[in-house]
């Protein structure tokens, strides 16, 4: 949670004072990670301090008081709150309402609007952001912005705040309960000091968390349908509980339910659930692989009551600027994870042998062989029938015939014009290639229908990027 701390300055000449001032306005203007090495997330986790182990000796030591306190006593008074004062339906009904309200303050203010710049909004729709983000009581926007840039680009390492690597429940609540084991990874919010509406909700946070979170919600209640008790303990304790928890899944069962449709490198997930779980944060995946998109579903009946808003306040002038990342990216990103699981899929199969691997045998020793064993000759290849005789479903007898000759005409199409499925057993049972043996007009016929369509890596592909220049006597040009 955030807090603002004054300090009391020694006194200064007037020359000393302008020059100060000058350098707090130069280094707030400078980004804060302009300067850090390429190596920086090694040599930092190689240098950085660590916080000691937390043990039974010192665990009382570690613990982050204020952050237990706010997350302890606010669901203490709900519970005890609900057991005592009779929950009226007009306070449940604006505790929903206020739910959804300073929901909106973090995802789509703190969120989508100021951690990533998704779209620009007008200073009536700020400080109405921002408002409602302070009543959701989960710091100012700077501190929370500057915790949140740092999860993404550094996400799932040691730098990340709340790294989804160290379990479920510290990514949930864990990282908060205790003093962090290390600083967070560098992430610049000099943007955001110079916006004049988190200046001020930095400096009236401590008020506008009283006023917003509790006093707003109780005396709504009160003035509106004489339940002082009701507002105070629903509509402000017990709905801050669940607006707490709300955003914890953004951080921790976003990175554990669902599926990763657009990239499996990190952890964040999609899932319905998790999407109403967080007023519409539950598209993950999406949402770090395209993080300056105003939206998280992008179809439209996925659920994301925070796009939506977005969009109507854009539709009423108080939003614009609306990002969307380019759509033929997105398929692009859609398409790979496609590939893949393909790839993984065509991997757990058995294929037919490749004809590098199977010996070259002349006609004669074809016939020779036939006379041993069941070998038909077909598109060139010679396979062993004899497993397949008696299962053949035209009849035993169509296949003995065929037995050391070669069967080509008849299998496509001359007797029947068999199947796909056909095709790919009988690649199966191919045990040599027949020398000279391929007919003029069957280079199709070689490949099994099941192969001709293959995932392949691009290690196994010529490059694609090779230049037609690359062996002339000058460089290519770019277009």
């Amino acid at each position: 949670m955030s807090s603002v701390v004054t300090s009391r300055a020694a006194p200064t000449n007037e020359a000393t004072t302008v020059s100060q001032e000058s350098k707090v306005i130069r280094d707030k203007d400078t980004p804060i990670d302009i300067d850090i090495p390429d190596n920086y997330v090694s040599w930092t986790l190689k240098n950085q301090k660590v916080r000691p182990p937390i043990s039974w000796d010192n665990w009382w030591k570690e613990l982050n008081y204020l952050s237990l306190s706010i997350l302890t006593i606010t669901p203490a008074i709900a519970i005890y709150g609900a057991l005592t004062v009779p929950l009226r339906w007009q306070t449940a009904v604006f505790s929903v309402f206020y739910y959804f309200v300073t929901g909106l303050g973090i995802t789509a203010g703190y969120h989508r609007l100021w951690a990533h710049r998704a779209y620009n909004a007008s200073k009536p729709l700020q400080y109405f952001l921002a408002m409602a983000g302070a009543g959701a009581v989960e710091g100012s926007i700077k501190w929370w912005s500057r915790g949140h840039r740092a999860h993404h680009r550094y996400t799932d390492t040691l730098l990340d705040p709340y790294n989804a690597q160290e379990g479920f429940w510290w990514s949930h609540i864990g990282w908060m309960l205790v003093k962090p084991r290390r600083k967070p990874g560098v992430a610049d919010v000099s943007d955001l000091s110079k916006n004049e509406v988190i200046r001020w909700q930095h400096r009236w946070y401590r008020t506008l968390i009283i006023g917003m979170g509790f006093v707003l919600p109780t005396v709504v209640c009160w003035l509106g349908w004489g339940d002082f008790w009701g507002g105070y303990v629903y509509a402000g304790a017990a709905r801050l509980c669940f607006v707490h928890h709300s955003t914890f899944c953004v951080n921790s069962l976003a990175h554990w339910l669902g599926e990763t449709p657009f990239d499996d490198k990190h952890t964040p997930r999609d899932h319905f659930i998790t999407a109403l779980c967080t007023v519409g944060e539950g598209y993950h995946n999406f949402h770090h692989q395209f993080p300056m998109d105003y939206r998280n579903a992008i179809k439209w009946y996925q659920y994301d009551p925070t796009k939506w808003f977005i969009w109507v306040c854009s539709k009423l002038g108080l939003a614009s600027h609306l990002k969307q990342f380019p759509d033929n990216e997105v398929k692009k990103g859609q398409l790979t994870m496609q590939l893949k699981r393909l790839r993984e899929k065509q991997e757990g199969l058995t294929w037919a042998p490749d004809s590098n691997d199977l010996p070259v045998v002349n006609w004669d020793t074809f016939q020779e062989q036939a006379t041993k064993r069941p070998l038909v000759v077909i598109a060139g290849f010679i396979h062993d029938v004899g497993s397949f005789m008696d299962e053949h479903p035209g009849g035993r007898h169509l296949i003995a015939k065929m037995i050391g000759k070669d069967g080509t005409t008849a299998f496509f199409g001359g007797v029947y014009d068999h199947s796909n499925a056909a095709h790919n057993l009988l690649s199966m049972m191919r045990v040599g290639v027949l020398h000279g043996g391929m007919q003029h007009g069957l280079d199709d016929k070689r490949v099994p229908p099941a192969q001709r369509l293959r995932v392949a890596r691009y290690t196994e592909l010529s490059s694609p990027y090779a230049s037609s220049t690359a062996a002339s006597d000058y460089e290519g040009m770019l277009g």
